[in-house]
């Protein structure tokens, strides 16, 4: 008589497991997210590796005998994934890297590999989608490579788990986690089973062996990495890479870090011999600005530590149709829509039968509410066609009663708008209140929507 397959059901969002298929998760409460998966086998613990059975016992550890060195931290070559990572890469830690095909990741992680190297590092990258000559192909593309960086092309976790152990490197880079299976699991590679499984054997060789381990992971349509919603809770830290395959430029955004801040980012160019950081995006982002063009503000905003002033540009043309349309690239469509309505209730401007149009110049893609007050002057700017001193920089949030709110780190925002030439900036008074005056550049405190507008439009 056969035997009878055990399966369960697991959610792709949180990983919960029950042994029947139910429309709501109980663990996360997402609806349709269960999924049928074989489950994995027991070993026995006769079986269990005399290596595992044979450790000494774990001892706790008081604060004061855990000892932080420098060392623990290694420098990757860029400066720019440094800054994301929190000052370099920590020994022992687990990274995951998303983001869209074909956006550079497998490039930035092989030039990272390569410097590592050079630098004296023991390297072994592990590629489950490329051949060994696919990847020289593309190690001849980024430079010469030195050093103790080896090459693996391989699928099955347990001959992988097998060469970390006796090879022992510094770095590990997996490319990429949804190729990657176990024997005694019969699912296919990329499930919920299989990819849960394959990272958290990569978890205890990482904690185990004190080694950093790079994990290379495909994202969906939504944008969010492939498997369960698990996976990032495992990791150490889960860095995503945005931009547009067309566009020269690459943002490495870090959402999750336990080693360092989070939304910290990264500005990468892609080139014919792979990415280069872009070490003042500042400067990058407002190159190219028009001269004396109605609807162009700069805005200075934030983004984890660093302070990157960028081009908020609007276009208020009138409506050929019976409703205006709107439409917003880099920016919330539905903040956007938000500020237009403050400007019609609290400022009386007739914007409903104009179309409106909303553009962050560069690509980049920013939520942060200091935008807010840009986005006003931009429209308004458009609206009446009377263009803003290109030496004036702008930030500030807005409310539904049309004031003007105070913004966190306004000191440094000032500071970066000054490095770069600009003569003028547009603050929340509440925010010039608590600051010191900056000599070479004047500050502008306004408490609501129409000072704003009368200051600088």
């Amino acid at each position: 008589m056969a035997k009878a397959k055990m399966t369960a059901f697991f959610c792709k969002e949180c990983g919960f497991e029950s042994a029947k298929w139910v429309g709501q998760c109980p663990g996360c409460r997402q609806w349709n997210t269960m999924v049928e998966e074989p489950t994995a086998k027991t070993v026995p613990a006769a079986k269990v590796p005399t290596r595992v059975r044979n450790q000494e016992r774990v001892k706790p550890a008081l604060l004061s005998e855990i000892s932080i060195d420098e060392q623990d931290r290694m420098k990757t070559g860029f400066e720019e994934l440094d800054r994301v990572l929190g000052s370099g890469v920590v020994a022992g830690s687990l990274v995951l890297v998303g983001g869209d095909p074909g956006i550079g990741k497998s490039t930035l992680l092989l030039q990272v590999c390569r410097n590592l190297a050079a630098s004296g590092k023991q390297v072994l990258y592990i590629s489950g989608e490329e051949s060994l000559k696919q990847i020289k192909l593309r190690a001849n593309r980024i430079g010469t490579v030195t050093g103790e960086l080896r090459f693996l092309c391989e699928t099955n976790l347990d001959t992988i788990q097998s060469v970390i152990e006796e090879r022992k490197p510094q770095i590990v880079v997996i490319d990429s986690i949804q190729t990657m299976f176990r024997e005694d699991i019969s699912s296919a590679p990329g499930s919920v089973s299989q990819v849960r499984e394959s990272t958290n054997v990569l978890m205890q060789l990482a904690k185990g062996l004190g080694i950093a381990i790079f994990i290379v992971g495909h994202v969906t349509k939504e944008g969010v990495v492939a498997g369960p919603r698990v996976l990032e809770h495992m990791v150490d830290t889960v860095l995503y890479f945005e931009g547009e395959r067309t566009a020269s430029y690459r943002i490495l955004r870090g959402v999750k870090n336990r080693f360092g801040s989070t939304n910290e980012i990264g500005v990468f160019e892609m080139l014919e011999e792979g990415l280069c950081e872009v070490k003042n995006p500042s400067e990058f982002l407002l190159s190219g600005r028009p001269e004396d063009a109605s609807g162009a503000v700069v805005a200075c905003l934030m983004e984890g530590t660093r302070s990157i002033l960028l081009e908020v540009q609007a276009l208020v043309t009138e409506s050929n149709f019976g409703m205006a349309r709107r439409t917003a690239a880099g920016a919330d469509y539905n903040r956007v829509n938000l500020l237009m309505a403050v400007l019609e209730k609290r400022c009386r401007y007739d914007l409903g039968r104009f179309d409106a149009y909303v553009n962050i110049a560069g690509g980049m893609r920013m939520s942060e509410p200091a935008m807010d007050l840009a986005i006003v002057l931009a429209i308004i700017s458009s609206y009446k066609d009377k263009p803003v001193d290109p030496s004036t920089v702008i930030f500030g949030e807005v409310g539904l009663a049309g004031e003007v709110r105070a913004v966190s780190m306004a000191e440094q925002r000032v500071h970066e708008a000054k490095k770069l030439g600009f003569t003028t900036c547009v603050l929340p008074r509440l925010c010039l209140e608590k600051m010191k005056p900056v000599e070479g550049i004047r500050l502008i405190g306004v408490s609501n929507v129409k000072e704003a507008i009368g200051a600088v439009v």
